[in-house]
């Protein structure tokens, strides 16, 4: 399977073209999705996080505290480490086995940190990277999180720069405030060229 692993920091409209391939009948396996399913309640790594962490990382509801864990990994990078060791191995494996499952020409896999990961560059036969300003990156998380300006910035210096972001990727689709059409000509122009290349 022809695999396109779709980037972006946070702001830059990640999922919106995601659902613009969807909606062309391209499979998603949304690796945000899959850290989600395995910590909700009674996920796959909730027994090894309680015994990491403790149960008072454990909400009521059998699923991971957020919250909590947000606080702790951002301020203790040994703690995110271990975080990362129960959670990416298990992302990973379903990752692939989503992969596997996914009828379509060619499938995206949606990996938020792509570039800060190291490994991904060489599981994905392209890196497509959604890109726009850091300007526009704090107003849109500002507006749709209700986060403050020096809380999206914080996000922003943990993910890797823009320019690292560029410089990884084989492709790039411009989202500073393009209208939807210009994006949508974008998308469908990547689409064809997916197309060519997944058929060899």
């Amino acid at each position: 399977m022809f695999v396109v692993g779709l980037t972006g920091g946070i702001g830059s409209g990640k999922s919106t073209v995601a659902n613009l391939f969807a909606a062309r009948g391209v499979p998603l396996v949304d690796t945000d999705v899959i850290a989600h399913r395995i910590t909700a309640p009674h996920g796959i790594a909730m027994p090894h996080i309680a015994a990491e962490f403790g149960a008072e990382f454990v909400a009521a509801d059998g699923s991971l505290d957020r919250a909590r864990m947000r606080t702790l990994v951002f301020s203790d990078e040994t703690a995110r480490k271990r975080l990362e060791g129960i959670t990416h191995p298990l992302i990973r494996a379903e990752t692939e086995r989503e992969e596997r499952e996914a009828q379509g020409p060619y499938v995206i896999v949606v990996v938020p940190l792509l570039v800060e990961s190291g490994t991904w560059k060489g599981r994905v036969n392209r890196v497509l990277t959604v890109d726009c300003s850091v300007e526009t990156q704090i107003a849109r998380v500002m507006s749709r999180n209700g986060f403050s300006g020096d809380q999206v910035l914080a996000i922003i210096a943990r993910q890797a720069t823009r320019e690292a972001r560029l410089a990884a990727a084989d492709d790039v689709i411009d989202n500073d405030n393009a209208p939807l059409e210009a994006l949508e000509a974008q998308v469908d122009a990547r689409h064809r060229a997916y197309l060519s290349l997944a058929h060899g």
